[in-house]
């Protein structure tokens, strides 16, 4: 069963309250920029805590004993998540949007892929997918554009956003990173329909991915419809609790 209507009466009842603009936005996106950051590193593996993420996006502070790579990490997605927000009122995810975001991400730890559809073929331990080859994936990606030029307004945003990332996820354009710019491609429609951003928790990694596989191996996508859904509930909850907003 579908959890749009009670995503819509939060919705509502968050926008009566604080409408998605202004000091309200401000506060969103810099409230979600340390978790977002975290979660999405930390599902990939990435050692820094959330206090150690906090520490390098605020403050400018490196953290010692920790590899560079993970810093590098932690600041091209502080830097992505920007961008994310620059795109808020533009009503659209173009191919260069999602090469940009990339390039923010992943410029510091490989400039010669940073942005570029990946050259060579990929395969991700533990899934028998078969992703598309190199000489692939601009026509998928022409394809994948194109989808969401014309087909945006068919879904609810919620619905939207997570089809958006199986269907990009399931292209693995980048060398590396795929994940990441999933999640943060996820997070940009939600936002542009003025949904707030969902967090995927480290401790759901196994049920996230295995949502993932689903829709790969099978084209089953209702287990992960169900878990953007229940993680769009969790952020409202958590914005209605710190404004004091009852329950609708």
């Amino acid at each position: 069963m579908r959890k749009f209507p009670q995503i819509d009466r939060n919705k509502a009842a968050i926008d009566q309250m604080c409408p998605f603009e202004g000091e309200l936005l401000k506060q969103v996106r810099d409230f979600y920029r340390v978790g977002t950051t975290w979660s999405s590193n930390a599902i990939e593996g990435n050692t820094l805590t959330e206090s150690e993420t906090k520490i390098l996006l605020e403050d400018g502070l490196t953290i010692g004993g920790k590899p560079l790579r993970d810093t590098y990490e932690a600041i091209g997605h502080g830097n992505a998540y920007d961008y994310m927000f620059t795109l808020l009122h533009s009503g659209a995810i173009s191919l260069d949007n999602i090469k940009r975001i990339h390039q923010l991400f992943y410029q510091s730890i490989d400039a010669d892929n940073a942005g570029t559809w990946r050259r060579k073929p990929i395969f991700v331990s533990g899934s028998t997918y078969v992703f598309p080859a190199p000489e692939e994936l601009e026509p998928k990606m022409q394809e994948l554009a194109a989808w969401i030029a014309t087909h945006r307004d068919d879904y609810h945003p919620v619905e939207f956003a997570a089809i958006l990332h199986l269907r990009f996820v399931s292209i693995h354009p980048f060398l590396d990173g795929n994940g990441r710019t999933a999640r943060l491609l996820t997070n940009l429609a939600l936002i542009q329909s003025g949904y707030l951003p969902v967090i995927v928790p480290p401790i759901l990694r196994m049920e996230y991915m295995d949502a993932i596989r689903a829709y790969q191996l099978h084209r089953q996508q209702d287990a992960f419809l169900a878990f953007i859904e229940t993680q769009e509930l969790e952020t409202q909850k958590d914005m209605m609790r710190m404004l004091h907003i009852p329950k609708p």
